[in-house]
This record gives C-alpha cells, structure tokens and sequence, in this order.
C-alpha cells in the first residue's frame, strides 16, 4: 500500500515536480478552507462512488468549490444508479480512510477497476492540481498532466470531465 511517503518517493524517482503543503489533518473542503494554501484555484475536491452493482467504481476530481451532480454524471457516461462508497470499501479498495481521498489512492488499487474522471480545467492556467498524498495532513500541487500519467501508468482508466 503506498503510504504519504512513499508517493513522494515515488514523484521523485520519477523526477516530477512537486510541492508539499503539510496542515492538520482536514476531513472535508470547509476544514480545508481554513488552512491558507499557496494554489488556492488548483485544490481539489474528490468524491468516491460506486453504481448499485458494486460493478464500476469511479473517482471524481473537481476543484474544490464545484459542486458535482452524480445524476448528471450519471446520464452523461450512462452508468447505473450511483452511490458513495461506505468506509469499509474506501479502506479495501483504496487503502484510504474518509477524508484522504485522492488520485494518489487508485496506487492501490490492485485490480484497477477504479476508474479516474478528472476536471479538465486543472489543465488551465499554472496546470496545477493539489491532491492529498494518501494521508490528510498534506497537500501534494503537481501537474495536472504528470498526475493523470502515474495513474495510466498504474493502469486505471483517466477520463477527462
């Protein structure tokens, strides 16, 4: 299971640039309001949830003060009644607990059937996305494009939003 430290050793053994900002741990985005953060416009927000059939799993990335409408997501990638997956299944699946949920975690997903639907416009302006490093006491800020790479690497599905 990769851990907080080993997703930094593994940006740097990639040679991809990152920064790290640590803060108490936060649980949601009003907890992450608090903090001040050097990429305010880049900090996400990810929500993950699951169709009735425990069949598709999915992982969606916004900025953090979007709100997300799974029936629209629903009707525009056709899939089954959807739900939040329960803190059992996050810890199975993704080694994580709620409130570290993040990109970083489909590293554990060792059957890669988490499925990642990203916001396009990370990609705009600096490029950056913040996302936790599988811990909620930090915020890692790289490139949107370096981020979507380790994830098809690991062999999880990216989907742009």
């Amino acid at each position: 299971m990769f851990d907080k430290q080993d997703i930094y050793d593994l940006l740097s053994e990639k040679g991809i640039w990152y920064e790290v900002t640590e803060h108490p741990a936060v649980f949601n985005m009003e907890e992450l309001e608090a903090i001040e953060l050097p990429y305010p416009d880049a900090d996400a927000k990810n929500l993950f949830i699951r169709d009735d059939r425990r069949r598709n799993y999915y992982l969606i990335t916004v900025k953090g003060d979007q709100r997300v409408d799974l029936k629209q997501f629903r009707k525009r990638f056709e899939t089954r009644p959807l739900s939040f997956v329960q803190p059992d299944e996050l810890m199975s699946i993704l080694g994580l607990i709620p409130g570290a949920v993040t990109p970083f975690g489909l590293l554990n997903d060792e059957e890669n059937k988490v499925a990642l639907y990203i916001d396009r416009t990370f990609r705009e302006g600096s490029g950056l996305v913040g996302v936790h490093p599988n811990d909620n006491t930090a915020t890692v800020w790289i490139k949107t494009d370096d981020l979507i790479r380790i994830i098809s690497e690991h062999g999880n599905k990216v989907y742009e939003l």
